[in-house]
């Protein structure tokens, strides 16, 4: 299509980026590891196409996974398993760091709440 010769041809001053990187600057903004503001800066892409690209691709994402909430639920409470039982390894090796060196850096260096439930292990233990 030709523009008549007295009319200005309009312009795009976008950039044109790939599919993937769309949902690799997505990704990272939907599994936490960097906020919308700072993919922003970091990329020099606008808030607002950031934002329209979530909210055309989030639909892609979520059809690709091909992934039902159950079958999630169910690998979320697996994770949870594990991480609790290297959660109980590492703090029976403070358990018995502590026992060794006899001094109790838990309650110095752990949150209250952690250092307690390790104390707590350390009375079940001794008794």
């Amino acid at each position: 299509m030709e523009t008549p010769e007295n009319q200005p041809v309009r312009r795009r001053n976008g950039k044109q980026v790939s599919f993937e990187y769309k949902l690799f600057v997505i990704q990272q903004i939907n599994n936490g590891q960097i906020s919308l503001n700072y993919a922003s800066k970091k990329y020099d892409i606008s808030k607002s196409t950031i934002e329209y690209w979530m909210k055309k691709l989030t639909n892609y994402e979520q059809t690709n996974k091909g992934i039902s909430k159950d079958d999630e639920i169910r690998k979320l409470k697996s994770k949870i398993k594990d991480l609790e039982g290297v959660k109980a390894f590492q703090q029976e090796l403070i358990i018995e760091f502590e026992s060794v060196t006899g001094e109790e850096l838990s309650k110095k260096y752990l949150p209250e709440w952690l250092a307690d439930e390790i104390q707590r292990k350390k009375k079940k233990l001794l008794n």
